[in-house]
């Protein structure tokens, strides 16, 4: 076929209906990824969990359809909060994290039913002491610790370091403070501990480690806690990256942490994790329409109709993609160019250096596993419009956020 398609649906159709740059996700395809994980994260010896980490990609579309396949929920911010209040998900099944949750946002998560607070500092604790006390509600509390271990990954995204913005040394004696704040307070239950290591993993020799650690602190504990790994699971972003397969390394994972409990006579109440980027990422693709074409002395470039404001990763990471000219695909690859976007700055550029046919303005390039902090992370720098979203499912598309006009940039102004 000369021609991509995204489910049953060849691009240009989609583009001649919602126009570029445009956000496409298979539908089919995070189903298919979320129940990779529910088969492979399951245990005889304790209950399972798995949230979606919504900070990759949130809409209320989006939070359906998490509902629908009976997932919980990570979120991070009030707005996050908003968006699952508004999907109507329900609240006993979102947990809270940040590290620096306003008491505005913690008031209103309470105020909306939500029980679940993972949190980062002694201080969050003290407030959720005194807000429980306030609203005479009952709280579960996990406390994310810092276990000092670095999975390798871009140092920007890596949240283990010893002296990272994230969680506590369990050893440290803000952690040791925190514990019996909680444990001495009428309306906090100790949930148990969450950690997370980074991102773009590809290896299970990291979360082997981060279990024992886990497991290692239970012995100080008369009731019986529960566990969360956090995510990071790795995806294909280009041919060099060698991503696990979903259901069996969580299934490693169930049974790493069985037979670290069995070795220390302890039990758990649940393990949970995370996954984000792994259920969306690769089931996304952007499309953008080629413009002025450029040649400089030493490179060629295919300029797009978009760039960092809709996919900001390059940019922030370096982070590497494929693409392809989505209507050219049999066409032979002779051209190694740039693929630069239309923000004002140096930097964006949405690809490096790719091989592609010959393109002209007016073609339909499409980026591969971009469903992951492409749109959670736009901007409307240079006045730039959020593009659209549209869910693909089979034969079917249908939009899920519409793309912004020029009068939605005035939206909020005072005039």
């Amino acid at each position: 076929m000369s021609e991509l398609m995204i489910g049953e649906i060849p691009v240009s159709q989609l583009v001649k209906q919602y126009q570029t740059p445009l956000y496409v996700y298979d539908e089919k395809q995070m189903v298919e990824n979320i129940k990779a994980f529910k088969q492979g994260f399951q245990s005889d010896h304790f209950k399972t969990k798995i949230l979606y980490a919504s900070k990759a990609f949130q809409t209320v579309a989006m939070l359906k359809l998490i509902q629908s396949q009976g997932l919980g929920l990570d979120v991070v911010s009030g707005g996050e909060i908003y968006t699952a209040v508004c999907a109507d998900f329900p609240m006993e099944e979102v947990y809270f994290h940040g590290n620096n949750k306003t008491p505005a946002e913690i008031r209103y998560a309470i105020e909306n039913g939500l029980v679940h607070f993972v949190a980062d500092n002694l201080m969050e604790v003290e407030l959720l002491v005194a807000l429980s006390q306030e609203y005479q509600k009952e709280l579960q509390v996990m406390i994310r610790l810092n276990v000092g271990i670095e999975a390798h990954t871009h140092e920007y995204v890596v949240t283990a370091h010893i002296d990272s913005k994230f969680g506590l040394l369990y050893e440290s004696e803000e952690c040791q403070k925190a514990i019996q704040f909680i444990q001495g307070s009428e309306f906090l239950q100790l949930e148990g501990f969450h950690a997370h290591i980074g991102s773009q993993i590809f290896e299970l020799s990291a979360w082997i480690a981060e279990i024992h650690k886990l497991v290692g602190y239970l012995k100080d504990f008369d009731e019986v806690l529960s566990l969360n790994l956090g995510g990071g699971f790795g995806i294909r972003y280009t041919e060099s990256d060698q991503p696990l397969p979903i259901e069996e390394s969580v299934r490693e994972l169930v049974r790493f942490t069985e037979e670290a409990l069995k070795k220390q006579g302890l039990v758990i109440n649940e393990l949970l994790i995370e996954p984000g980027r792994s259920i969306v990422g690769e089931a996304g693709t952007t499309l953008y329409t080629v413009g002025f074409i450029k040649q400089t002395p030493n490179k060629k470039y295919y300029f797009v109709d978009g760039g960092m404001t809709d996919n900001i990763r390059p940019a922030l990471y370096q982070a590497s993609y494929q693409c392809d000219l989505a209507t050219k695909l049999r066409e032979k690859k002779t051209e190694k160019v740039t693929i630069a976007g239309k923000m004002c700055e140096s930097g964006d550029v949405v690809i490096q250096e790719a091989l592609l046919p010959i393109a002209e303005p007016g073609d339909i390039l499409a980026v591969y596993a971009t469903g992951a902090y492409g749109y959670s992370m736009s901007s409307n720098y240079n006045r730039a419009l959020t593009p659209a979203v549209v869910f693909v499912n089979g034969e079917t598309a249908r939009l899920v956020v519409r793309r912004q006009e020029y009068e939605d940039l005035l939206r909020g102004e005072v005039q």
